[in-house]
């Protein structure tokens, strides 16, 4: 498992690009009204709107798993609570998970 983004849930994507890109200095790798990246290295930052479930200021972490089937298939063992089962998603595979305080964490892998 490794840190591969965190998302950062904004109130004005245009204001939140300003801030990372003109006063953090950061690279835009991408950049949509509903998605917008920033290379930091290794793990990504990446913006998305709020909404009423993850309201502006909130952050979910994304971690990428070498193999997110055997860790799907070992839940129960590992007592991991899986709020969405691994899907497809933009050519990854993609599920959510809580953390220990319940928070949403999205691990994604290989298709």
């Amino acid at each position: 498992m490794r840190l591969n983004y965190a998302i950062k849930y904004v109130a004005d994507m245009d204001q939140a690009i300003a801030f990372y890109r003109d006063k953090l200095g950061l690279e835009l790798k991408f950049q949509s009204p509903f998605w917008t990246e920033f290379a930091t290295g290794e793990t990504v930052l990446a913006l998305h709107p709020a909404s009423d479930d993850n309201p502006a200021g909130g952050v979910e972490l994304g971690f990428a798993a070498d193999n997110l089937g055997e860790f799907y298939a070992r839940r129960e063992e590992l007592g991991v609570h899986f709020t969405r089962e691994p899907k497809e998603m933009h050519g990854v595979h993609i599920a959510q998970i809580r953390d220990a305080d319940g928070a949403n964490v999205s691990v994604s892998g290989p298709v």
